[in-house]
């Protein structure tokens, strides 16, 4: 049994961990890198329709079979509204909106309100960052160690629910990628390495767009000075 996690589930989850915590503490951290779900936390998230997971199940059996460039052509034809402002490369945000315009006839766009949520506690934002070569040998350094930790055989045991949402995301695709058949393994292993590059470029982007972020090199940074900044 297990239950879908998207941004709202996570905004809801989230807050009432922080609630719990700050009830003993002043200071609650949330540490990570997917931006959609950072905003859900410290915005809130735009209401959205059901979408029926016969629509989800086929949109993604879809791209699993067709791949990106098949998810982009049909993002571009069927809501172009979106297409034009899109994390072209990015496969959850395309199938997102594809999901919403098959199910519901209409732009994702149109029911985004950009109403940001106050909430009861002050946000800081951290970012780090490190010299590109750093990071990709920090990445490529990564997959390799999770590699020998067993995400091959994590993968394997989650074959029959390789059709979630959560499931389509690198680490996870790359793999079932081999285990269907379409990859060996060492050109997975590499696919993910390239994936994940890719991504932690598609986050900079992100980030760099919130002007709330604070930005520290990860390599030099004054930890003790970020402490005292959030107890202010």
């Amino acid at each position: 049994m297990y239950e879908e996690v998207n941004a709202v589930v996570f905004e809801k989850y989230a807050l009432e961990c922080a609630e719990a915590i700050f009830q003993q503490n002043n200071i609650a951290v949330m540490v990570g890198g997917t931006g959609l779900y950072i905003k859900a936390f410290s915005e809130g998230m735009d209401e959205m329709p059901a979408i029926p997971a016969s629509v989800r199940d086929a949109i993604i059996q879809q791209y699993n079979e067709k791949g990106l460039n098949w998810l982009q052509r049909e993002v571009q034809t069927k809501d172009n509204t979106f297409w034009q402002t899109a994390e072209q490369q990015n496969p959850q945000r395309l199938m997102r909106a594809l999901e919403v315009v098959t199910a519901t006839g209409k732009s994702i766009t149109s029911f985004k309100q950009n109403k940001k949520v106050e909430r009861p506690f002050k946000i800081v934002k951290i970012g780090l960052e490190l010299p590109r070569e750093q990071l990709h040998h920090n990445i490529n350094k990564r997959v390799d160690s999770m590699m020998q930790q067993g995400l091959l055989k994590e993968v394997e045991t989650l074959i029959p629910l390789q059709q979630l949402n959560a499931l389509q995301t690198v680490g996870y695709a790359e793999l079932f990628d081999y285990f269907n058949h379409k990859l060996i393994l060492d050109k997975s292993v590499e696919q993910i390495k390239v994936n994940t590059r890719h991504y932690a470029k598609r986050q900079m982007t992100w980030f760099r767009k919130d002007t709330a972020v604070e930005w520290h090199n990860a390599a030099t940074v004054d930890a003790s000075a970020i402490a005292t900044n959030l107890s202010k």
